[in-house]
């Protein structure tokens, strides 16, 4: 009987290897590499999604750079989400952890009442943000202007809709929280001991022993956020729908962003370009772009993950 040869035995544990793998590497033919092929080749084309695609080269390109007048205000206003948002929710959801590892008495009180918002399906959520951020009848500018401070108009007015948007954004909190808390609950209480026994201030032992412990997460939870922002869709129709007083029934369509483009994101256009207008080119050119901005954060943040480390050291 002769003994396999070494190149038998690499073929055959390539073989094993590929078999082991398989089914990641199904999953990421059909629903990754095979839907990214079809984007790029349909950006290419006309296609309504009835006719058979027709060849229209750098065309779709050309009018969503160029011509088409919602791309440029959606791009901006998906960055600020992007950059504004993802900021505050991780600095948010980082303080209120610390603040309830802190605290001693009603832990379990707070964490409930931080984390219920969460839960909240966003389709209401939005609605009741929306309500109660009513420039007219809502509760909130009626005790503003009770205490003599201006009443914005929110998601009527386009200066004040994407920070309502993102208070929206921070009320939800408690995944942050959460994680935040897990990761807090973590560091070694002998480092901190080790700083308070060389004088370190409260600020110093943050600096220097939580925040070097906790970057991983930090990281996780911005390149996570980012990748969230750069898909935000739900909130800001459903907000731009209420604050309109559009009701869309049969027949009717509605042009996202109100009021005047601010609460519109790339994500919208993808839908409204593609299953409204039918015009699925564009939409893949959108998408393609979108895509793009995605990858270009998460490989900018993940070259930066030792920022953090290195500053607290």
């Amino acid at each position: 009987m002769s003994t396999p040869t070494l190149a038998s035995k690499r073929r055959r544990s390539a073989l094993r290897t590929a078999a082991f793998m398989s089914p990641w590497l199904i999953g990421f033919a059909v629903f990754f590499a095979y839907p990214l092929l079809s984007t790029v080749y349909f950006s290419f084309m006309r296609y309504d999604g009835f006719a058979p695609p027709v060849w229209s080269g750098t065309k779709n390109w050309g009018y969503v750079f160029a011509h088409y007048p919602y791309f440029w205000p959606a791009l901006r206003n998906t960055l600020w989400l992007v950059v504004v948002t993802v900021t505050l929710r991780v600095l948010f959801g980082l303080g209120v952890g610390l603040l309830i590892t802190r605290i001693r008495t009603a832990t379990g009180v707070f964490r409930t009442l931080f984390y219920l918002p969460y839960l909240a399906p966003p389709v209401a959520a939005t609605m009741a943000f929306a309500f109660l951020l009513n420039p007219g009848t809502g509760p909130v500018n009626s005790i503003l202007a009770d205490v003599g401070l201006p009443a914005p108009g929110w998601f009527n007015d386009p200066t004040w809709s994407k920070p309502a948007l993102t208070l929206l954004a921070l009320w939800g909190i408690g995944d942050l929280m959460v994680i935040f808390m897990a990761a807090l609950l973590d560091v070694p209480t002998e480092q901190y001991e080790a700083a308070e026994l060389d004088g370190a201030s409260a600020r110093q032992r943050f600096r220097y022993v939580t925040l070097p412990n906790i970057a991983p997460i930090v990281m996780f939870a911005v390149v996570t956020g980012v990748i969230q922002a750069m898909q935000y869709y739900t909130q800001p129709l459903i907000a731009g729908k209420v604050a309109s007083g559009v009701i869309q029934g049969a027949g009717t369509q509605f042009e996202p962003g109100y009021p005047d483009k601010s609460t519109l994101t790339l994500p919208q256009l993808v839908y409204n370009l593609g299953f409204q207008r039918f015009d699925y080119g564009s939409a893949c050119v959108v998408a393609l772009v979108l895509f793009a901005l995605s990858m270009a954060f998460t490989a900018l943040l993940m070259r930066r993950r030792g920022g953090l480390i290195q500053a607290g050291g």
